[in-house]
């Protein structure tokens, strides 16, 4: 067993019920989610693979080899989807064989949105989760929740905005007076947009947000003129462009600093289980690194393929372009090294939101980073 997927729906103050296991215990690892009371653990998948290209048997880098005994199990929570490029890194890892390698039975949790993710986290019921960096720099920063950051993997918001050629946006300036579409109510889309006029001088007041639908039909609002874009992955964006000869894509990577993709663990896990933590980290690296090596992205598209089956993956032109732009932001352009955290671009992230009043200035920013975790 080298994989499976839950999905988790519905806010974390109500009841939960998983189907196929008992009331309020997590039917693999046998820990009781009633702390944190989850609305519903929906879906359970079981799901096998083995050694796919560019991973082979034998010893991994912490020195445990996958033959050699039982797989170590973990538990990641994802804020997203596992249909949607912006989750390449796990699917690579499961597809490619990668999280075997390296000794892990890994559980994939879908869960809904970042503060869900957080508050799994917190409450024991995931070991691990990967989040927007905003949302860390206000989890930790404002509301003094106990996470850290154990590894960077988008050096940029990995965020876009569609809008049209037919009323483009061009600067901060052109959203005032608008209305932008985003999929939440305070969640990493509206931060980000938020943000963005905050370090561009303007009162975010000025712009209206406004929850939509993240389906295809929604860029008809915008071509309608009843909103001025709205914020999806760069994949999604990908497939409106191929429908629509009008939909351009705003990137954020000008716009501010704090927008990054990063792991994200508590400091008792750290101490508790550094050694699975470990695992789980290199054998994210070693995905990415085989996918950023893969020049015209053939054999990841192929191994992806023998696991996974959505329409952005199953589109050669648009996985290309997808996965062309995740590798760019991993690597910052091929500047940084891959999940190594900055912590002078950390910093100024931090600063970032300071100034914009979203977090209490004369904190460490230094003290929510830990790159030990990380394979040399």
């Amino acid at each position: 067993m080298l994989h499976r997927l839950t999905r988790v729906f519905g806010s974390t103050d109500a009841p939960h019920r998983k189907v196929g296991g008992p009331s309020g215990v997590n039917s693999r690892t046998g820990r009781p989610l009633a702390a944190l009371a989850v609305a519903a653990l929906v879906t359970s998948l079981l799901a096998g693979c083995g050694a796919g290209a560019g991973a082979e048997a034998g010893s991994d880098s912490t020195g445990d080899s996958a033959g050699s005994g039982e797989l170590q199990e973990i538990t990641f929570l994802s804020y997203l989807p596992m249909e949607t490029l912006s989750m390449v890194p796990e699917m690579m890892a499961v597809s490619g064989g990668y999280f075997e390698k390296h000794g892990l039975d890994v559980e994939i949790q879908e869960v809904k949105g970042s503060p869900q993710a957080m508050q799994l986290l917190l409450s024991g019921a995931g070991d691990i989760t990967r989040i927007d960096a905003l949302d860390t720099y206000n989890a930790v920063g404002s509301e003094d929740m106990p996470l850290r950051n154990v590894g960077t993997l988008t050096r940029n918001p990995s965020i876009k905005l569609l809008h049209s050629s037919e009323a483009p946006l061009d600067s901060p300036e052109d959203f005032v007076g608008k209305t932008i579409g985003v999929p939440s109510e305070g969640g990493s889309s509206s931060k980000t947009i938020t943000l963005m006029l905050q370090n561009a001088g303007i009162d975010p007041s000025e712009v209206e947000q406004q929850v939509v639908g993240l389906t295809p039909a929604t860029f008809q609002l915008v071509q309608q003129g009843t909103l001025a874009g709205y914020m999806v992955s760069h994949d999604s964006a990908l497939i409106a462009q191929t429908q629509n000869d009008d939909a351009l894509i705003y990137d954020f990577s000008d716009a501010l600093t704090a927008g990054a993709q990063v792991y994200v663990t508590t400091p008792d896990s750290i101490e508790e289980q550094p050694e699975k933590l470990k695992k789980y980290l290199a054998a994210i690296k070693e995905a990415t690194a085989a996918i950023v090596a893969d020049e015209d992205l053939t054999d990841t598209i192929e191994t992806l393929r023998t696991e996974y089956d959505f329409a952005t993956l199953m589109d050669d032109d648009i996985a290309r372009a997808g996965l062309e732009e995740q590798r760019r932001q991993w690597t910052d352009g091929g500047e940084s090294p891959l999940l190594t955290t900055d912590e002078a671009e950390w910093q100024l992230g931090y600063e970032e939101l300071v100034s914009a009043g979203d977090v209490p200035d004369g904190l460490d920013s230094s003290e929510w980073v830990d790159n030990s975790l990380l394979p040399e």
